[in-house]
């Protein structure tokens, strides 16, 4: 193109130009894990993957969930005198990806703690070893919960892990067809969650809390008005 040509861009090389442009943008707009922590450690709407932001954005009746399990984990812990507490805000944060969750309830061995590089200055969580149990329930982002986090989940060497679907929205290759509110328990065995389906009518027994026996009618009903 001479100087002093003017040239029109044609809708394929707009299309082009806009996705390397979004490409560039979302490059730049990834944070690492200690960036995260630092800009949004105290905001619990917010967790970290690969670098991206994910809000989440929780219901009433999610957070009512959260609660009645939290009350009943609390519970247990009391009566087994365990040295276990629920801290009311906490990050998992990988070593090895860019990546920080922020699980629904988190169960802690508090004399485990001591091993923890940040946990004095901050509640940032970087291994498995004081974790008991990690449970999510469910919401939109149901995929996260399902696939990546039990992935993940593994790889740290959490020993339990509870995915409470009290509305039943996760995909059919998770909770079976026809859909339906169900509470999957993954027990880590040899770096490999084996998972147990738990549905209306049946008993949640969780191998960390064997004497905690949950009715899943009473889990599923604490997401309702």
């Amino acid at each position: 193109m001479g100087n002093g040509e003017l040239r029109e861009w044609g809708n394929g090389e707009l299309g082009i130009l806009g996705k390397w442009k979004e490409m560039v943008q979302t490059k730049f707009n990834l944070l690492t894990a200690d960036e995260f922590i630092f800009q949004y450690g105290d905001r619990d709407q917010y967790e970290l993957i690969d670098g991206e932001i994910i809000e989440m954005s929780p219901t009433g009746l999610h957070e009512q969930v959260v609660g009645f399990l939290g009350r009943k984990l609390n519970v247990a812990i009391d009566r087994q005198q365990l040295p276990y507490f629920i801290p009311h805000r906490c990050l998992m944060r990988s070593l090895v990806t860019e990546t920080a969750f922020r699980p629904d309830l988190i169960v802690l061995d508090q004399t485990k703690l001591v091993n923890e590089p940040f946990w004095q200055q901050q509640p940032v969580i970087t291994s498995s070893e004081a974790i008991q149990l990690i449970v999510e329930v469910v919401s939109t982002n149901w995929q996260n919960d399902y696939a990546r986090k039990v992935e993940d989940y593994a790889i740290l060497g959490v020993p339990e892990y509870w995915i409470v679907d009290y509305l039943g929205v996760g995909g059919r290759e998770y909770i079976g067809k026809p859909k339906q509110p169900t509470i999957t328990v993954c027990q880590l065995i040899e770096d490999v969650y084996h998972k147990q389906l738990i549905r209306a009518g049946e008993i949640l027994v969780s191998p960390t809390f064997p004497d905690l026996q949950l009715s899943a009618d009473a889990i599923f009903a604490a997401g309702s008005l």
